[in-house]
């Protein structure tokens, strides 16, 4: 079994895939398969989240392509900007990871599928859309690791207790 232990250039060409899902790609010791079906064990820095488009080496210097993987996600998709604010913030106060990003004339907002969480938004006024598609939530303000045409959330971490 081959073991990927460093991460690589993103400018470097790969010849392997490697398609993971969110709650995997948060993790820095796991075993897996290549998307051509070779096993391969990865163990990297703790502290990071492998993100769609990062690379890695493999100790016998073969380049892998982290690719995410489509998952079961709620998508809010609006042009009203007061209401995705509404709709993230209380996301947010619930620390549910949350993907923000535009698509065509709409910005949106994607959150792993939880139907307690669906009907919320839906009483806040906005629509939800259940489908399958790649999730890359934010990193946060603090998170350490490195990035590549990501955005980046300016929302601090804070203390707080719900009565």
């Amino acid at each position: 079994m081959q073991k990927i232990t460093h991460y690589a250039d993103i400018s470097e060409h790969a010849t392997e895939v490697l398609t993971l899902p969110f709650d995997i790609r948060q993790k820095a010791r796991f075993k897996t398969r290549l998307d051509s079906g070779e096993d391969i064990g990865v163990t990297l820095p703790r502290g990071k989240i492998l993100r769609g488009g990062d690379k890695l080496k493999t100790e016998s210097g073969t380049i892998v392509e982290i690719k995410a993987a489509s998952e079961s996600v709620s998508t809010v998709t609006t042009t009203d900007a007061l209401l995705l604010t509404r709709v993230c913030y209380h996301l947010g106060n619930r620390h549910v990871p949350l993907q923000i990003g535009s698509e065509g004339d709409a910005d949106f907002c994607r959150y792993t599928h939880d139907h307690v969480l669906d009907d919320m938004v839906i009483g806040l006024g906005a629509q939800v859309v259940f489908e399958q598609a790649p999730f890359e939530p934010e990193s946060g303000a603090y998170a350490s690791g490195h990035s590549h045409a990501h955005s980046h959330s300016h929302q601090g971490e804070h203390s707080h207790s719900h009565g």
